[in-house]
């Protein structure tokens, strides 16, 4: 195993800093021990080690498929002004049927 130690420089708030600091410490490590463990699980799983998501909480993917079918809803939907407008449409359409 090579033993040559290299330094990383990152720059991160000091908020994120803090309490990442605060909460690996909680598990007994220091910052450095948890930025190594997760760079050791990015080599082992060959990925990020947790699912990406968005602000809203999705993952990207998913993110954009809602856009999607949001865009879509708009372009190739009929709106209605009252409940009762698109219920007279509903069963208009059935009566054509």
């Amino acid at each position: 195993m090579n033993t040559i130690n290299t330094t990383i420089n990152i720059r991160v708030d000091k908020k994120t800093k803090r309490e990442a600091d605060k909460t690996l410490k909680e598990m007994g490590l220091d910052l450095s021990s948890g930025i190594k463990l997760f760079l050791k699980e990015i080599i082992r799983s060959g990925s990020i080690p947790f699912q990406v998501r968005t602000v809203n909480g999705f993952t990207p993917e998913y993110e954009e498929m809602i856009i999607r079918e949001y865009e879509d809803a708009l372009k190739n939907s009929k709106p209605y002004t009252s409940a009762r407008e698109m219920h007279e449409a509903i069963l208009a359409e059935d009566d054509d049927e």
